[in-house]
């Protein structure tokens, strides 16, 4: 407790806050703008997304790879404060089987913000996948207060503040 809760007795807020960067290179979007209800309505969880312009996926924030999937469109973490990450690259990318994709991680993997995920052929992807937009969602939602979105259709370069997550 510092010196003014001491005195006054009020016990301080125990809530942290992470911050998101950009995890690619492009524009970000809220997530109602992803054409996939499941994205869309935010049944996986809240977060945002972005419209890549290279085909490179860096952390967001500094964790642990929990999950690679086998197809490497996609790719969980979870953050040293607790938040869950799920970012999946494209929509209906599943179907290419991972061509087109390499993952420079895997589960159990320590990463720091910045470092390289995943890298994507962004041309096969344009020409094989439903869209390119890339959802960044926070699926553990359970130890979530709250989500600010930054710089909502704006375009950004690796690593920029994208979201602030206030933690429970």
């Amino acid at each position: 407790m510092g010196l003014f809760s001491n005195l006054f007795g009020k016990k301080e807020e125990t809530s942290s806050s992470l911050t998101l960067g950009a995890f690619t290179k492009g524009k970000i979007v809220d997530l109602s703008e992803v054409p996939d209800p499941v994205f869309a309505q935010k049944m996986m969880g809240d977060g945002f997304a972005m419209i890549p312009s290279e085909g490179k996926v860096v952390a967001p924030a500094a964790g642990e790879i929990i999950q690679v999937f086998p197809t490497k469109h996609a790719v969980g973490i979870k953050t040293v404060e607790g938040a869950e990450i799920l970012i999946h690259i494209g929509l209906e990318t599943v179907h290419m089987q991972g061509e087109g994709f390499e993952a420079h991680v895997q589960a159990g993997d320590m990463v720091s913000a910045g470092d390289t995920l995943v890298t994507f052929d962004l041309a096969l992807v344009t020409e094989k996948a439903s869209s390119t937009i890339t959802p960044c969602i926070v699926t553990n939602m359970d130890v979530v207060e709250s989500i600010e979105i930054l710089n909502v259709d704006s375009d950004t370069e690796y690593n920029n503040a994208a979201a602030n997550v206030t933690l429970k």
